[in-house]
């Protein structure tokens, strides 16, 4: 069945590689997204959590008194500067107990400025608690915003931490312009990769695809060969090539099957019309020498001749007309055997010199009575494969079929021609040629060029209708050669 409204051809490759290029393209925009609207907040909230926690670790230190100590301040400086913290630790009185750098005014008068300012630089609190608060501070003398934290330390001093909020904004900035770099080179390269990743998945697609095309035209000689056949796609190749295999099987089939049953209703409708022809043949054959015989049976039983002369006479009629029904009956019934299979050829190797000779004795008798003479010319033997029953049926045929045609020389010459892998026995005869409309008829049934000639010898259209079913059943060939002075029937064995 073939589809009406077929759908538009839309490459596999093509799409692949679309939904590749758009996936990579949708991850890296998303990723820009992200990285633009949450990595400033996500960043601040890591600094928050440095602050909290180097705050939790110099109250610790304080606790146990080991914060103002020099072996400490090595560990100080490493806390600081790892979070990149401006820290500074002042006692009631204002003295300076510890800083992470030289010059602390700045972020001492930051510490007054939060303490004790007028409101007008007030920080914006981000979290206010029990022991520190964080908030964030622009400093109008720099214009730089701070993340500060301040608060009490366990030992009653104060301490502050600050940390520039402007690093953290460019640093944003430079990864969203890494990201947006990295993301164009990304895609271009996707593009290439999805193509050629595309291509290399859907070569064995393609392979199938051609693959089914040919099936459907009912081809199938091209075959699928798996690269890896653990693979899904493998398997449905190998499958195929199965389907492929069982189609062809089973086309083959169903065309035997349609050839032999073609072949079936040939032969029955053949066989149909040759049960109405030999019907037709053999009453209209029979017809005549039944009329015949019944005619002067009556004449004799009503003793319409009365001396013995022609009663004689009438009775040999009457037998002869028996003997060529009797004759025709036989070669109808061989015939029939012969082309239903009925009478098997029995194939067996012999010599042709005794057959020859056998059956040109045996038509002695009858040349003699036609004034006709046989000649045989001399050959070497040879052994040939056949049926010998009907080899001598079919020589005999073609030696009575030249002696009542033989005409002029009255001769009836037989020769056997070695040919290499066969041998073709020849039967000629002088007389008249056979009419050319008529050389291919000659072996049909009941078939007779000169009726009336046939009649006068009792011929019956069979004989030759005999000799082309049994070299059938040979297989092998058989004919006839007109010449000037006669005629000359041949046939072929296997040697």
């Amino acid at each position: 069945m073939k589809w009406k409204n077929k759908p538009k051809n839309k490459n596999i490759r093509n799409q692949l590689s679309i939904s590749i290029i758009v996936v990579v393209t949708g991850a890296v925009l998303l990723i820009f997204i992200l990285n633009s609207t949450l990595l400033g907040y996500i960043y601040m909230y890591s600094k928050q959590r440095a602050m909290v926690n180097a705050f939790n670790t110099l109250n610790a230190a304080s606790s146990d008194g080991v914060l103002y100590t020099d072996d400490y301040y090595y560990t100080f400086e490493a806390l600081t500067s790892k979070e990149a913290l401006s820290t500074i630790v002042i006692s009631a009185d204002g003295t300076v107990c510890l800083a992470s750098q030289n010059d602390y005014n700045m972020i001492k008068s930051q510490m007054y400025m939060i303490l004790f300012g007028d409101g007008e630089d007030n920080p914006f609190i981000d979290y206010d608690g029990e022991d520190y608060s964080i908030s964030r501070l622009t400093d109008n003398r720099n214009e730089q915003e701070y993340m500060i934290l301040w608060g009490t330390l366990d030992d009653g001093n104060l301490i502050m931490m600050r940390t520039t909020i402007a690093s953290m904004t460019e640093s944003a900035k430079v990864t969203n312009r890494f990201l947006l770099f990295v993301g164009a080179l990304g895609i271009v390269v996707s593009i290439f990769v999805a193509r050629a990743l595309s291509r290399f998945l859907t070569k064995p697609l393609k392979e199938l695809t051609d693959i089914s095309e040919r099936m459907i035209k009912l081809d199938f000689n091209a075959k699928y060969i798996p690269r890896d056949p653990g693979n899904e796609i493998d398997k449905l190749g190998i499958h195929m090539n199965e389907l492929s295999e069982s189609l062809e099987e089973a086309i083959g089939e169903l065309k035997q099957a349609n050839t032999e049953l073609q072949h079936d209703i040939e032969i029955r409708d053949k066989n149909e019309e040759m049960r109405k022809e030999f019907l037709s043949n053999v009453s209209h054959e029979l017809k005549t020498p039944i009329a015949v015989i019944q005619g002067y049976a009556e004449g004799l039983a009503e003793g319409v001749i009365e001396d013995k002369e022609s009663q004689q006479y009438y009775c040999e009629v009457i037998v002869d007309e028996a003997k060529r029904m009797n004759t025709m009956v036989k070669q109808l019934l061989n015939l029939n055997q012969i082309e239903y299979g009925r009478d098997n050829v029995n194939m067996e190797h012999f010599t042709l010199k005794n057959l020859i000779s056998g059956v040109v004795a045996a038509n002695e008798i009858l040349a003699t009575q036609s004034e006709v003479s046989i000649i045989l010319e001399e050959f070497e033997d040879v052994s040939v494969w056949a049926d010998e029953f009907f080899t001598e049926q079919v020589l005999t045929n073609y030696i009575t079929n030249g002696i009542h045609y033989a005409k002029y020389d009255k001769q009836v010459r037989i020769k056997v021609v070695d040919q290499g892998k066969d041998v073709r026995i020849c039967v000629f005869n002088t007389g008249d040629p056979i009419p050319e409309e008529s050389i291919q008829r000659i072996w049909e049934k009941f078939y007779k060029v000169d009726k009336a000639r046939t009649r006068t010898y009792g011929g019956s259209g069979i004989g030759l209708s005999v000799v082309k079913a049994v070299m059938d059943s040979f297989h092998k060939d058989c004919g006839v050669t007109n010449y000037k002075n006669g005629v000359e029937f041949w046939f072929e064995l296997d040697k």
